[in-house]
C-alpha cells in the first residue's frame, strides 16, 4: 500500500531500477530535449535575422529618408506621368557597389546578439513563469472560460516580450546605429564593444533604451489584438459543426497577425527613428531629422507631415507619401493603396513595411515636375 501511494516518478525512477534512487547529477528525462530545443531556437532564430538583415538594412535607410539614387519616370494606373523612388532590388545592388557585398550586412553582429538575448530571455522568462495548462475550450457555452484563457495565455505572452525586448534593447540600438553610419560614412560604431563604451560615455545608461516605450506599446498592442480579434472570430465567426473549423481557426492568428501588424507599425518607426535620432550621426540630425525631445514629439511631427502629403520636409522620404502603383499588374501594391486612403494612419506602414519596400517602387507625388 506504501509503494502504491508513490508517484510514478518514485517507483520507476531512470534507469529501470525499482526502488533505487537516481544517482546525484544524473539527468533529468526531458531536460537534454529542451535545451536542444532551446539552442534550436537559437540557431533559427539567428539565421532568420541575418537572412532578412539586408531587407531591414534598406528598410532603415529608406525610414530615415536617405535617398541616394535619382527618382525615375514612370506611370501611374491612371496614365499620368510621376517619378518612382527605388525599390529594394535597386538600393541594394547601390549599396553592393559602394560597400561591396559584405556591406549588406552591416550592423548584422548587434542583431545576431540582440535575437539570441531575446530568445534565451524568453526561454528563461517561460521556465521561471510557468504557464499553467489549460483545457482547450472553443464552445460559444463556454466563452467565459475560453475568453479567461486567451487573456492569460496573452499576459504571459506579453511579459515574456516585455522582459526580452528591454535587455535585446541595447543591442538593437547599437545595430540601428551601425546600419545608419552608411548615410554619412562615419565609422563611430566600428564594434559592439566599442559601441557601448561609446554610448554610454556619451548619453548614459538611458542611451541604450531609446525609442524602447514606442517598441513596447507597439508590441503589447500587437499582442492583445491579435490573440482577442483570433479569439473572438474563432469563437462567434467559425461554427464547430462546420468540417474544416480546426484548419480555419488554426490560421486565424496568423492573418490577424498580418492585418494588426499594420496598425502597430507606427509604433515600430518611431522606435526606430528613435534609436538614431540626435546621436551624432547624419541621418540622425537636420536636415534628415529635427532633434527630438521625445518620441510622442516625434510621432507628432510625422503626423503632422503625413497630413500635408504633398509636401517635403526635414525628413525626406518620410514626408512624401506614396499614393499609386508602378504597374497595373501589382495588384497588392493597389490594395495598400486604398486602404492607405481609406485609413491615413496606416500610410507609416505603407511606404515603410518589408512588402512595401520589397514588391513597390513607390512614388513620391511631391516630385512631380510642373512641365509633365
Amino acid at each position: 500500500m506504501a509503494a502504491a501511494a508513490l508517484p510514478p516518478a518514485a517507483r520507476a525512477p531512470p534507469g529501470g531500477v525499482a526502488g533505487l534512487a537516481a544517482a546525484p547529477g544524473a539527468a533529468v528525462p526531458g531536460a537534454p530535449r529542451a535545451e536542444g530545443a532551446e539552442g534550436l531556437f537559437v540557431v533559427l532564430g539567428a539565421g532568420l535575422a541575418a537572412a532578412s538583415h539586408p531587407l531591414l538594412y534598406v528598410k532603415l535607410l529608406v525610414q530615415v529618408g536617405h535617398e541616394p539614387l535619382p527618382p525615375i519616370v514612370g506611370r501611374n494606373v491612371l496614365g499620368r506621368k510621376v517619378l518612382y523612388l527605388p525599390g529594394f532590388f535597386t538600393y541594394a545592388r547601390h549599396i553592393v557597389e559602394v560597400d561591396g557585398k559584405r556591406g549588406l550586412f552591416r550592423g548584422l553582429t548587434p542583431r545576431l546578439v540582440s535575437s539570441t538575448l531575446s530568445t534565451i530571455t524568453r526561454g528563461s522568462v517561460k521556465k521561471a513563469f510557468p504557464l499553467e495548462d489549460m483545457e482547450h475550450v472553443s464552445n460559444k457555452d463556454d466563452v467565459k472560460t475560453s475568453l479567461r484563457k486567451v487573456v492569460k495565455e496573452t499576459s504571459h505572452e506579453m511579459m515574456m516580450q516585455c522582459v526580452s525586448r528591454v535587455v535585446s534593447h541595447p543591442l538593437h540600438v547599437i545595430s540601428m546605429r551601425c546600419m545608419v553610419q552608411f548615410v554619412g560614412r562615419e565609422v563611430k560604431y566600428s564594434g559592439v564593444f566599442s559601441a557601448i563604451g561609446r554610448i554610454f560615455k556619451e548619453e548614459g545608461i538611458l542611451g541604450f533604451f531609446v525609442g524602447l516605450v514606442p517598441h513596447i506599446l507597439g508590441d503589447v498592442i500587437f499582442l492583445w489584438c491579435c490573440n482577442l480579434l483570433a479569439h473572438f472570430i474563432n469563437t462567434y465567426a467559425v461554427d464547430d459543426n462546420f468540417s474544416q473549423a480546426s484548419v480555419i481557426r488554426s490560421y486565424t492568428k496568423f492573418v490577424m497577425g498580418i492585418a494588426v501588424s499594420m496598425l502597430t507599425y507606427p509604433f515600430l518607426l518611431v522606435g526606430d527613428l528613435m534609436a538614431v535620432n540626435n546621436c551624432g550621426l547624419r541621418a540622425g540630425l537636420p536636415p534628415y531629422a529635427p532633434a527630438f525631445t521625445s518620441w510622442i514629439h516625434c510621432w507628432r511631427y510625422l503626423s503632422a507631415q503625413v497630413r500635408e502629403r504633398g509636401t517635403r520636409g526635414p525628413l525626406g522620404s518620410l514626408c512624401s507619401i506614396p499614393r499609386s502603383p508602378a504597374l497595373p499588374k501589382k495588384c497588392l501594391c493597389r490594395i495598400l493603396d486604398v486602404l492607405c486612403n481609406l485609413f491615413p494612419s496606416l500610410q507609416f506602414w505603407h511606404r515603410y513595411s518589408f512588402m512595401a519596400v520589397l514588391v513597390c517602387p513607390l512614388h513620391a507625388p511631391s516630385l512631380q515636375p510642373a512641365n509633365f
